[in-house]
């Protein structure tokens, strides 16, 4: 994102600052609470929070007993505390027999080091047979960029192969694509999820990404090492709409190969692909062939949800959100099996039960403020799936959506306060008052291209039109202490809690996040999301729910 699109200008700042609510903040949030409560929260007894393990039913509890005390009431479903979130579960069972047939000669793909496929739809089996392949571009319908990969072309039945990230992803300086999907800023278009559930909505008998390193942002390696661990969903009503039987990735040299054989020249198809005029391609004499069992099940987790109700317009609501689950117990490193999720995402879910005080102890708002702990944040976002497809509280009238994930210890304020997804709507503008007061400014995601916005639990809401803040501070990689974390922490069962914490720069954070929710709960503001962005038609379809 271009920094001009997430500062804004003199004029627009004065206009915001005079519209804020003129507060001393006699509610300031607390580092020694923040601490303590990621204390508990990352501890061995709760087992690294692995979803429906008994450390799902530790978390729960501790997290209830929290709203509680603070006076909060129920934010769930029929006067609850939490939404159950139903769940499928499906796992490779056996081996994969995967087949390409080129020109009449059959071979053999090896699953792991060449091809990797799964399923999401709850069957026992999944069988392809002799499907006709499909070179799909960058596998894109986006209409407010005017972009469609797909035109009129039939490809139900068949199996496509999509090139990873953006048409303009890498594109050569000056060519007429640059831009158009935010250069090397990742769009929702440039992520695997969405090339799969597009493929779905096509009506693909499977799909297949491209796999190279630099557009994808990690290699092989990590996809064929978590290749082995069972997929997660959502359960939905209508499988064989919303995820096609067969879904994966292929490496880049056989891909090209395949191609190849088919006559075709794959950097050639990739140049048409950056265009708009690109159709998809059959690959002459090229089928394919993907068998293999698998187990499934339903299973289920739950989102955590407190609420206080507003004052003058009770049903309108501001969201704070974190999910609360890591990695339980897994694979054992250094001797360590616990996978206790401290940064990621205790601290998360701290700065939610604060947030909570911080309202609680305050004067009521205008609107409601809920506060939720999302479920199965790290098996694919699917407890805020879960909510976004069997909302509790109406999408239409959710102000915005603040969304917490890693915050870092520490004493030192940084100056600097990362927006991921910097530009997308205006409630950076709203951050970047309060920030300035601080002496505090706000800069956009350092490292745009792995499309971190997309892969929060903010963002199945976001798809449903809800507006996002997520600021972020423990994977950017934007600061030595946040380098540091990744390379030697995340998702490793070395993310944990020691004496030495402190949280005063987590705490300075939080207050900005109180600030900016308790404007909009006391005004008639609607956050949107800035024209053009992928985002925006979702919200305006439901305009005419929102008084202003």
């Amino acid at each position: 994102m271009r920094l001009r699109s997430i500062l804004v200008s003199a004029t627009a700042l004065l206009c915001l600052a005079s519209a804020a609510p003129s507060l001393s903040w006699a509610q300031q949030a607390n580092p020694a609470r923040l601490n303590e409560y990621t204390r508990v929260l990352a501890s061995d007894e709760f087992e690294g929070r692995g979803v429906a393990t008994p450390g799902e039913q530790k978390t729960v509890d501790y997290v209830v007993a929290q709203f509680r005390a603070l006076g909060l009431e129920p934010g769930g479903p029929d006067g609850q505390w939490v939404q159950t979130a139903h769940l499928s579960r499906t796992q490779q069972d056996g081996p994969a027999v995967i087949t390409a047939t080129v020109g009449g000669a059959t071979r053999t793909l090896e699953r792991g080091p060449q091809i990797l496929v799964a399923s999401d739809r709850p069957v026992d089996r999944i069988t392809v047979a002799d499907a006709p392949v499909i070179f799909a571009g960058y596998g894109v319908d986006a209409p407010e960029r005017n972009w469609d990969d797909f035109k009129d072309v039939d490809v139900r039945g068949k199996i496509l192969l999509v090139i990873v990230n953006d048409p303009d992803f890498g594109a050569p300086e000056g060519h007429p694509v640059t831009g158009r999907f935010d250069g090397n800023a990742m769009t929702f278009y440039g992520r695997w999820t969405y090339k799969f559930q597009e493929a779905a909505r096509q009506g693909a008998a499977g799909v297949l990404v491209i796999h190279d390193t630099a557009g994808a942002g990690y290699g092989w390696s990590v996809l064929e090492n978590s290749s082995t661990a069972p997929d997660f969903d959502i359960v939905r009503t209508n499988w064989e709409a919303e995820r096609v039987p067969a879904q994966g990735w292929i490496q880049g040299a056989v891909a090209e190969q395949l191609i190849r054989d088919a006559g075709l020249d794959y950097a050639a198809l990739r140049d048409q692909a950056r265009t708009r005029e690109f159709r998809p391609l059959a690959l002459p004499g090229v089928t394919m062939s993907i068998n293999f069992g698998q187990t499934h099940a339903n299973i289920e987790s739950r989102n955590i949800l407190a609420r206080i109700p507003g004052s003058e317009h009770p049903d309108e609501t501001v969201l704070y959100g974190a999910h609360w689950d890591a990695y339980g117990r897994a694979t054992p490193k250094n001797g360590d099996d616990i996978y206790n999720g401290a940064v990621d995402n205790a601290t998360g879910v701290a700065g939610v039960l604060e947030l909570a005080r911080l309202f609680a102890e305050g004067p009521r708002p205008e609107r409601s403020t809920v506060f939720v702990s999302w479920a199965a944040g790290e098996t694919g976002l699917l407890g805020a799936e879960y909510y976004a497809a069997n909302p509790v509280w109406p999408l239409e009238t959710t102000v915005a959506n603040i969304n917490m994930d890693s915050l870092l210890p520490g004493t030192e304020i940084d100056p600097n306060v990362v927006v991921i997804g910097a530009g997308k709507n205006d409630l950076d503008d709203r951050l970047a008052v309060f920030a300035g007061r601080e002496g505090r400014r706000l800069i956009p995601d350092p490292a745009p291209q792995a499309g971190a916005f997309y892969r929060s639990d903010h963002f199945p809401l976001a798809r449903k039109g809800v507006p996002a803040l997520f600021a972020a501070a423990g994977f950017t990689g934007h600061n030595a202490a946040s380098r540091d974390y990744v390379a030697n922490r995340y998702h490793q069962p070395t993310d944990e809690w020691t004496p030495e914490w402190k949280m005063d720069a987590a705490a300075a954070d939080v207050q900005l996040l109180y600030e900016v929710g308790y404007a909009l709960a006391n005004s008639r503001d609607w956050p949107a999301w800035k024209p053009g962005d992928e985002l925006e038609a979702a919200r305006n379809a439901s305009g005419g729910a929102r008084k202003p």
